[in-house]
């Protein structure tokens, strides 16, 4: 006999802590729709996430470099799957609901803008007196809005769950789709990991990618980050000296594996201390329960610091993403004052949510690739991109 999501659901309630989010007690979806037959509800949102267009956007974003800089540097997309599968592994350790973690992991940047977060701070300012943007808020209305693809209803029609975990405690989120009110200052537990498992994965792959395109060097990182020298220390004791490329990637691997130990240690005694016996008292917390400890999170503060003043400010990744940034409020503007240049559906919307938000909606969902084909074919110029 195929497994049913009853028998998943039931497997559920062997396996999970009392204070996981199980699916069988979501709080439902917007639109009334007959349950999955062999999924659970989180299981389907998962599916719909990762079939939508904007996840397959993802893979031509930027994380940190210009999309198309180098064939083995991350984009929006690798680093989209990189948190999820950290999201599961906390998640799995801590006996949490795996699958709601991913599904958030994965929709978390599915409203992220072109060229990163110089992009990102380049619409909030070009938004800044019809609402701004940020890309959270963005995810969100992505999945409740503007992707549609169903006969009955716009948005993919999440559960309340993966919404509550993109919308960052918005107040919306107060009220469940039935009309029921709660207290509410946390996410689920779940819902946190998610988060943090972001945090994780972004120090890990941009020291990787720092190294792989030569802005920064090994040597200075084992002198002036405490992260780096302590998994460097550790890559040594156990294997000696190694050939460069698995070095890194070891070390690599070590300062993963430390973050994600340090956070389910420091999460399991929170969550005994506090005494949460359900996801409704997890969200209750006045603080999340989901953290690094103390000294994990100083030493995190040194490393994100480094990153800053070494790679993310380096000319090498500053200049072609402020030309771009340059780019893309140049294609806005000319959409503000030429609205037919706008896509057919970009078009309908300014009926109902005006033309700033409309030509925002179009421009944050476009890749880079295409922001630059765009701006080439309005201006007719050449970035030198």
């Amino acid at each position: 006999m195929p497994v049913t999501h009853h028998d998943l659901e039931a497997r559920e309630y062997q396996i999970f802590a009392p204070y996981a989010q199980f699916s069988g007690n979501t709080r439902g979806r917007v639109h009334v729709e007959l349950p999955p037959t062999w999924r659970t509800e989180f299981q389907r949102d998962r599916d719909r996430v990762i079939h939508s267009r904007a996840f397959r956007r993802l893979e031509c974003k930027t994380q940190v470099f210009l999309n198309g800089s180098g064939d083995h540097l991350r984009t929006r997309l690798t680093h989209t799957m990189e948190v999820a599968a950290i999201s599961r592994n906390i998640a799995r350790a801590l006996r949490l609901n795996e699958d709601l973690s991913e599904t958030i992991a994965l929709a978390h940047d599915l409203g992220h803008s072109p060229v990163g977060h110089k992009g990102e701070s380049m619409l909030d300012r070009l938004m800044k007196d019809h609402g701004g943007f940020e890309h959270n808020r963005q995810s969100l209305r992505v999945v409740e809005v503007l992707e549609w693809k169903y006969p009955k209803f716009e948005g993919l029609n999440l559960s309340w769950e993966v919404r509550e975990g993109l919308a960052k405690h918005e107040a919306q989120f107060d009220t469940t789709p039935n009309g029921t009110s709660f207290i509410h200052h946390q996410s689920s537990l779940e819902a946190q990991i998610a988060n943090l498992a972001d945090e994780v994965t972004y120090y890990s792959h941009d020291l990787d990618d720092g190294l792989d395109s030569g802005l920064l060097d090994e040597k200075r990182l084992l002198k002036e980050v405490k992260v780096w020298a302590k998994a460097a220390g550790t890559v040594r004791k156990e294997f000696g000296v190694l050939p460069e490329e698995s070095r890194r990637y070891y070390i690599i691997r070590q300062i993963i594996e430390q973050q994600v130990q340090d956070v389910v240690t420091t999460t399991e005694s929170r969550i005994l201390a506090s005494g949460v016996g359900s996801a409704e008292e997890v969200r209750a917390q006045r603080k999340p329960l989901v953290q690094y400890s103390s000294n994990r999170r100083l030493e995190n503060i040194e490393l994100r610091k480094y990153l800053y003043k070494n790679l993310y400010y380096h000319p090498v990744v500053a200049e072609p993403n402020n030309r771009a940034i340059r780019m893309l409020a140049e294609v806005f503007n000319t959409y503000l004052q030429h609205p037919n240049e706008l896509g057919d559906t970009a078009q309908r919307r300014i009926k109902t949510d005006g033309l700033h938000r409309a030509t925002c909606d179009y421009v944050a969902s476009m890749t880079d690739r295409y922001l630059i084909q765009e701006h080439h074919r309005l201006f007719g110029l050449n970035m030198g991109l």
